[in-house]
């Protein structure tokens, strides 16, 4: 008699089980696995996925243990029956079928015992293994439950023909008739529409949250001359570490430190790879390597008995967190460091800067990350000189040692510099309370931010930490002394480039240094003059840290100080991951080309991040290097990093997208807001490495190829001239977009606009999570004064938020109160004609006439009106991860020139100096894709 092996229908094969002592069938194009051999019941076969499967989010297929396994995991009397719902596609009046396979959680009634032949055994050892409920409850994944394969051949008839596609699909609409609607930004990306069984899990977490990874296009193009068809970029934006906002749920952690990773490619596991071999191995899902399951996956080592593998959490989670065991140490883990450079030159000092800063590190010292005590901190005051701070443990007492030698910086002492902050926090109070009064009479003038650098530096190489520079002048001595090169002829032509690249290399050199040394710096900067922003920010750039700034910063304006402590508080309580590195994985034939964002790129792929802090987001441009064959593909971004605490771990964020060779697919699954992060991002770098100019041009260009691509491909026009002006549904924000770049203070052509406010809107566009960064290029703009009366009070989901209006000053009226906001900074709208009740209701005054201009804090006062525009405000302030604090402005539509144009610039779809309206843009785009010049 033939073995099995030698009967069997094209793209099967056989592989003996020695556990099993039988044969296990493997259809070699899926990896599905089965015991049953394929022949005797072609109809209980699923079929092979066509051309566009049937797409589901909730997946069945899981390990296939063999005979006589299975009840050391399940008892045979855990078996739940398939839970009650419509069984798609089957024939009224029949029972479906039974299913061939034994898929734990989803098992067909009395399948259980007639697989294994033995009914009613008990299992090896006492109670069952209850099941994670959600395995059984039809309305747990986004979709209808998957049928097991064999539900009926009318089934598999319909899956053939694709009946019942539940697919993105393309709606086409004209830009020249259909006006942006702001709520489309709300709306979550289009669906990833998986191919059956690509997933372990019936978990619909099993995919990463868009809030960690989103990726430009949610269906992949199968080879690389189709993505250049469709003109449509393709790339990964990823904020790894964002914060956590109430009801958000954290992620898994998983704790017993058995972490299975790919022999070849060090794929982590995720719920899109399979197991094989009776569920003793797993094949990757970016390499195909067959890999050994590690002995204790099935180990639950808290309650030291067998766990149930469906339950772990990397097999249900596209993001989860691993203990790391000592092999993924370089050294023991570090303790968090903070070294606190402090700006004390005379305008530091009369600004209020210090005493501020002073205060807020005072009054944060117990939010700073200590939990195991073992944090450190060190403080350099500086001007011409360097100030150090010697605080022992132990006493209230600091001393304070003068370094004048600038040009060869060292350590004055040994110790007691950089000390515990537990041990030293009685001499850290008192020093922190004296320090303004100590430089008080300061008439210095001048910076030695370079010097105070490689100070501070020397002190925390050896550990690794992060450099707080409080800085509110130019650096004028020692290394990195910069000069001021504003100059208001340049600004507005092609040279104004220059002015956004860094003047001096060292500020790039050192920033390598630290991030060799695992240092991070923040900047915060303060200075009313010229400070060189473009060039400081590089240190923040290379280091993974982050650029704030204060323009002309006042503290005897009480919303400076607030705005300032505020967000300083948070970056010192915020819990930062320290020596981190950062991979991200592709599938088979694609490519990770370029990097965009806050780090060091060590390796060609590698990041090298000191410290990762909450809510920075990072672009990644892909490349399809060849023809993708795989039905679906795997993108997997893992961050080894030490917590604040002192414990190292891995995150791991996985997506799976699935591919396709067809171009509709390809244009109704574009995230648009993806790819405006990306494209901001590519925008920013092309101003840098050519001009302004080409950014703007480029930007443009993209568009035009884009809707001329979806004209070509997409509408019955064809490459003629058309009326219309056609793009996808789901992009149909992507103009507007665009637009809201262009106009941007870091893009934007304009001759008036300082370099430092450029470079600092760079740093923006080039950080900002896509939750942030959309309202900073698509401001918000509410009508206040008639919004419904339940706006303003309290929801089910938190104060509720007046309808948003689209940006024009059309929606402006003489009469009314309107607020407009970009996430940096609000805008109080206040019509010419409002009425007296109006303004005492809001301002607590009797008319417009007396109510003044400007940055401003808004009173609550004793009536409904008053606390529910409090209400908007406040929710304005809080909605948006990230820990900005943006300042409140009082706009009179008769008020000072330069802030209503400020105001109006955020109304992006009005024309704006030399900038069009949204209409004359969309005009310019249609000429343009019909082929005429404008």
């Amino acid at each position: 008699m033939a073995s099995p092996a030698q009967q069997l229908p094209p793209g099967w094969a056989a592989e003996w089980d020695p556990n099993a002592q039988r044969y296990l069938f493997i259809e070699t194009a899926t990896g599905r696995t089965q015991w049953e051999p394929p022949f005797p019941d072609p109809e209980a076969m699923n079929p092979a996925p066509t051309a566009s499967p049937p797409p589901t989010q909730t997946h069945t297929k899981r390990r296939q243990y063999a005979a006589g396994q299975t009840q050391v995991y399940y008892g045979a009397d855990t078996m739940a029956p398939p839970a009650p719902g419509p069984a798609y596609g089957a024939i009224p009046g029949q029972p479906a079928q039974p299913s061939q396979l034994f898929t734990p959680g989803l098992a067909a009634e009395g399948q259980f015992a007639q697989q294994q032949g033995q009914p009613g055994q008990p299992p090896y050892y006492g109670g069952a293994q209850p099941e994670p409920d959600y395995i059984n409850q039809p309305g747990f994944g986004q979709g209808p439950i998957y049928q097991p394969p064999g539900v009926g051949a009318l089934a598999d008839q319909f899956g053939q023909m694709n009946m019942g596609q539940k697919g993105n699909r393309l709606f086409t609409t004209n830009l020249l008739t259909a006006p942006p609607e702001p709520l489309e930004l709300h709306r979550p990306p289009p669906e990833i529409v998986l191919p059956p069984n690509s997933c372990l899990s019936n978990s619909p977490f099993a995919n990463a949250d868009s809030s960690y990874q989103r990726c430009t296009l949610n269906a992949i193009p199968t080879s690389n001359s189709l993505l250049n068809k469709s003109k449509l970029p393709l790339g990964l934006i990823i904020t790894p570490y964002r914060s956590l906002k109430e009801g958000d749920e954290p992620v898994p952690l998983v704790t017993d430190t058995v972490i299975a990773r790919c022999r070849r490619c060090r794929t982590y596991i995720n719920p899109y790879v399979q197991f094989i071999d009776g569920g003793n191995r797993w094949r990757c899902c970016m390499c195909s390597m067959s890999n050994e399951v590690p002995q204790l996956f099935d180990w639950d080592q808290v309650r030291n008995q067998p766990g149930d593998r469906w339950a772990r959490a990397e097999l249900n989670h596209g993001e989860v967190e691993f203990v790391a065991p000592t092999e993924y140490m370089v050294r023991p883990p570090q303790p968090a460091v903070y070294v606190f450079l402090i700006d004390v030159s005379h305008n530091a000092v009369q600004s209020g800067m210090v005493a501020t800063a002073t205060r807020t590190i005072l009054e944060n010292l117990d939010r700073i990350p200590n939990e195991d005590s073992r944090t450190k901190v060190a403080f350099i005051a500086f001007d011409v000189s360097l100030h150090f701070f010697s605080l022992p443990a132990g006493t209230t007492e600091s001393s304070m040692l003068v370094v004048s030698d600038i040009d060869d910086v060292f350590l004055p002492k040994p110790t007691d510099l950089l000390v515990n902050l537990a041990e030293s926090r009685p001499a850290i109070e008192n020093l922190l309370g004296r320090l303004n009064d100590m430089f008080q009479e300061n008439h210095v003038i001048g910076s030695a931010l370079g010097p105070a650098l490689q100070a501070g530096f020397k002190m925390m190489s050896h550990i690794g930490g992060k450099i707080v520079v409080l800085s509110s002048s130019l650096p004028s001595l020692g290394a990195g002394a910069l000069k001021n090169r504003e100059d208001p002829k340049i600004l507005g032509t092609s040279k104004e480039s220059g002015l956004l690249q860094a003047a001096s290399p060292f500020y790039k050199t050192f920033a390598i240094e630290c991030s060799r040394a695992q240092v991070a710096v923040d900047m915060f900067l303060f200075s009313a003059a010229y400070q060189d922003v473009a060039t400081l920010a590089c240190l923040p750039h290379y280091t993974s840290g982050q650029t704030y700034f204060y323009p002309a910063f006042n503290a005897s304006r009480t919303e400076d100080a607030v705005k300032f402590a505020h967000e300083f508080g948070e970056v010192l309580a915020m819990p930062i991951m320290l020596e981190a590195v950062i991979r991200v994985r592709a599938s088979k034939n694609l490519r990770l080309s370029s990097y965009h964002g806050n780090f060091f790129v060590r390796s060609t792929d590698l990041l090298a991040m000191p410290s990762v802090p909450q809510d920075l987001s990072y672009a990644i441009e892909i490349q399809i290097e060849d023809n993708i064959t795989a039905p679906f593909v795997v993108l997997q971004t893992a961050v080894l990093h030490t917590t604040c605490y002192g414990e190292r771990r891995i995150r791991v964020v996985t997506t799976a997208l699935p591919t396709t060779s067809n171009l509709t697919d390809i244009f109704a699954s574009a995230d648009q807001v993806a790819i405006a992060t990306l494209l901001a991002n590519k925008a920013v770098e092309r101003s840098l490495t050519h001009k302004l100019e080409d950014a703007r041009d480029a930007l443009f260009n993209k568009m035009v190829e884009i809707l001329q691509a979806y004209k070509a491909s997409m509408t019955a026009g064809g490459a003629g001239a058309s009326a219309q002006l056609a793009i996808s549904e789901n992009l149909k924000m992507l103009p507007v977009l665009v637009l809201g770049l262009l106009k941007n203070v870091g893009i934007r052509q304009s001759a008036q606009i300082p370099p430092d406010l450029r470079a600092y809107a760079q740093c923006l566009l080039t950080t900002l999570p896509p939750q942030l960064l959309i309202p900073y290029i698509y401001p918000t703009f509410y009508s206040l004064h008639n919004m419904p009366p339940e706006c303003g009070t309290v929801g089910e989901r938190g104060i509720i938020m007046p309808p948003p209006l689209p940006l024009t000053s059309e929606r402006l009226e003489r009469h009314g109160l309107f607020l407009i906001e970009d996430g940096q900074t609000i805008f109080l709208w206040v019509g010419r004609d409002a009425v007296p009740q109006l303004i005492g209701d809001v301002f607590n005054l009797p008319n417009y006439e007396v109510l003044r201009g400007g940055k401003t804090t808004l009173p609550v006062l004793d009536n409904e009106f008053s606390q529910r525009v409090n209400a908007v405000i406040q929710k304005t302030r809080e909605m948006r991860r990230g820990l900005y604090h943006p300042h409140l402005y009082i706009v009179k539509e008769d008020g000072e020139p330069p802030l209503r144009l400020w105001a109006l610039s955020c109304l992006i779809q009005d024309r704006a100096d030399v900038l069009p309206s949204y209409q004359q843009f969309i005009s310019q785009l249609r000429d343009k894709v019909n082929g005429s010049s404008y």
